[in-house]
């Protein structure tokens, strides 16, 4: 070897390195800081900023052979890691201030309104209906079904998707109070809901993640694999007799797989993918991403409100609008969030258990609208 081709080897790392790496390098930084620093969202943004680092320095999930193409063919495409992470999450809701409450679940429903809203809108903008529906999907706020949806319909968008997702879902405590008190009145703000739930039995308790598992999958199969996941964690804490696969879901497993499905995330925001092509220029698909998330967040939260006040109308007074907000499925930020808005205005007013069970009613709303979704794209032969 001359020096020539001496030089050529210790410089192809370099060479290859353009300005658009280094600008995603910087991205990357940000996330890690905003996890560090600011906390937000920390189990998933430092892995994903820490991948998105990796990906543009030569070890993305598109470069053959690496170990990041690994993880990713290992737990993306197989969509092993999300449902991973939803047995953790189902091991650690508890179903009961929904089932002592059963008329919650419309809350669940109205809030997500915005996800089909987006759908709409990314289609009128050129999306192709595959790819708008995967976006649309951000709007649940809920990291694993968004990266379920898109891995499937858009792998192509997966990056962005899941970056705005586990964004979006760190900011609830920021975005979420300003629609919070511009839709409400500090009236409707101070409503009590007296807290005296019906007594839920063991059995109920039991028999919930089965029967829901068997309903959903037979009403939307595309949404089988998500469902059945969440309620076989939930079904391993409330059978008692399974502790240790319980605490295992909802640490060492879910850790793990937060772990790398972040690695995995970051490691496709490579810069010709997510900011700038040599080819075809700048990458304006990953903004307008970001924001049609953001409107779809918006949109589910505000038409949660909406009809948060709605029901506050027709029961005489006597739902408190804020529990509207946590039909998304940011569970358990929006729930807590809602209670804290509610004693802001009257210290003494408890509203926590009754905005659990409207975010817990959303986590389930979020799966079902992924399915559905996935089977309304797929049964039109798009995805």
């Amino acid at each position: 070897m001359d020096g020539q081709q001496l030089v050529a080897v210790l410089t192809e790392g370099l060479r290859a390195f353009t300005w658009a790496n280094a600008v995603m390098l910087a991205v990357g930084t940000l996330l890690i800081y905003l996890a560090i620093v600011r906390r937000y969202e920390p189990l998933l943004l430092l892995p994903i900023g820490a991948g998105c680092l990796f990906a543009n320095l030569g070890m993305s999930a598109y470069t053959p052979g690496s170990w990041l193409a690994t993880i990713y063919e290992f737990g993306i495409t197989t969509e092993l890691f999300p449902l991973l992470i939803f047995i953790g999450v189902g091991a650690m809701i508890d179903f009961r201030p929904l089932l002592a409450q059963p008329s919650l679940v419309l809350m669940g429903a109205a809030g997500q309104v915005g996800i089909y809203a987006t759908l709409l809108l990314a289609a009128l903008l050129g999306f192709p209906m595959n790819q708008a529906a995967a976006i649309g999907v951000i709007g649940a706020i809920d990291g694993p079904t968004a990266i379920f949806v898109a891995s499937q319909l858009a792998p192509e968008l997966l990056g962005p998707i899941a970056v705005a997702a586990y964004s979006y879902m760190s900011l609830v405590p920021i975005i979420q109070p300003p629609l919070m008190r511009l839709l409400t009145t500090p009236t409707e703000r101070r409503v009590r809901m007296a807290y005296a739930p019906r007594p839920v039995s063991r059995a109920a308790v039991l028999i919930f993640p089965i029967a829901v598992t068997v309903f959903i999958s037979l009403l939307a199969p595309a949404a089988a694999p998500l469902i059945a996941s969440l309620m076989l964690g939930n079904l391993l804490r409330e059978a008692l007799v399974v502790e240790r696969l319980s605490l295992a879901a909802q640490h060492e497993i879910a850790n793990m797989a937060t772990l790398f499905l972040g690695l995995a995330i970051g490691a496709t925001m490579t810069a010709d993918r997510f900011l700038y092509h040599p080819l075809t220029g700048f990458q304006w698909q990953t903004l307008m991403v970001l924001a049609l998330g953001l409107f779809a967040f918006v949109i589910d939260t505000v038409a949660g409100l909406l009809f948060g006040k709605f029901m506050y109308v027709v029961s005489g007074r006597k739902i408190n609008p804020l529990i509207g907000a946590c039909g998304i499925s940011a569970f358990p930020m929006a729930g807590r969030l809602a209670a804290q808005v509610a004693q802001e205005e009257d210290y003494s007013n408890f509203l926590l258990m009754h905005a659990m069970g409207a975010n817990t009613a959303g986590q389930l709303g979020s799966v079902v609208a992924g399915g559905l979704l996935l089977a309304l794209v797929v049964g039109m032969g798009i995805g």
